[in-house]
């Protein structure tokens, strides 16, 4: 299995697994493959991620950021589509791009190789996107583990549809826009569950 490999790799200082769907997810391979990568440093945007999370968990005398933020999405429904005894289907606050989604295990856990959970939520999260768009959208899937050394995190799956082209303010400021709020995206897909 793909946890079997990332753990295989646990000397690396971070381990990232991907999955391309289709040429337009920036792929060389036109059919949906998995990669991944054993590399000898900590991505800049994980290491922020593994940074807040500490720092949150200072802050609030041991508290889980990404724990947390999932609380108050279950508690407020908006952009909840989906959730199980392992994980929960989120629309992100302020996501990059339409229909971005991603899966939260319930139980705060650092590694996605050493966790078992989240599989059932990530096949609803394809599932779901399949039936929105009448056949699986081009996409990226990406898993975000702890990084080697870290105190706090919590491993999520993020997936990105290729539904836009960013433009030249995305490009030229790093600033996202997404043209269909996440609210809304969310509300599309729970649609789906119920068919």
């Amino acid at each position: 299995t793909w946890r079997e490999r990332m753990r295989a790799h646990s000397g690396a200082s971070y381990v990232q697994l991907i999955v391309n769907e289709g040429g337009g997810a920036g792929a060389s391979l036109e059919h949906s493959h998995a990669q991944l990568y054993a590399l000898p440093f900590v991505p800049a945007a994980v290491a922020r991620e593994r940074e807040r999370a500490g720092a949150y968990a200072e802050r609030t005398a041991g508290s889980g950021l990404l724990s947390d933020v999932l609380v108050e999405e279950v508690r407020r429904g908006e952009r909840l589509v989906a959730i199980d005894d392992e994980a929960a289907l989120i629309c992100p606050w302020a996501s990059r791009s339409p229909f971005e989604l991603r899966v939260v295990p319930r139980r705060e856990s650092p590694r996605f190789e050493e966790d078992e959970g989240g599989a059932a939520m990530i096949r609803t999260a394809l599932r779901l996107l399949a039936e929105r768009f009448g056949a699986p959208p081009e996409l990226n899937l990406w898993v975000r583990t702890a990084p080697r050394g870290a105190e706090r995190f919590h491993w999520h799956v993020d997936i990105a549809p290729r539904l836009t082209v960013k433009a030249g303010f995305e490009l030229g400021t790093g600033v996202d826009i997404d043209v269909y709020p996440p609210e809304r995206a969310a509300a599309d897909l729970r649609e789906c569950l119920g068919d």
